[in-house]
């Protein structure tokens, strides 16, 4: 079996979650890198934020309409470089 095949049926909604440190830099960061890979992203609308009990961590959930296999890998992969990710889902 593929490992690489993925089992998504495109274009779907596809809820991207993201755990980092508090920040306006990081909203605005994933907020770019999801707009530049996913044109008609919407963030009033389609990103989710809630900050965590101390408030030194958020939850970022972004839902976009994936088209391919390859546009999530590379935003995944754009936003697992940022330093204040701590974690993709």
């Amino acid at each position: 079996m593929d490992t690489h095949q993925s089992s998504l049926e495109f274009p779907c909604v596809f809820p991207l979650k993201v755990l980092g440190i508090n920040s306006n830099e990081l909203i605005a960061a994933i907020v770019a890198i999801i707009s530049a890979n996913s044109p008609d992203f919407n963030p009033d609308k389609d990103l989710t934020i809630k900050p965590s009990k101390k408030n030194n961590y958020i939850s970022i959930t972004a839902n976009i309409i994936a088209k391919s296999q390859e546009q999530l890998d590379d935003i995944y992969l754009a936003i697992n470089k940022h330093e204040l990710v701590k974690l993709t889902l």
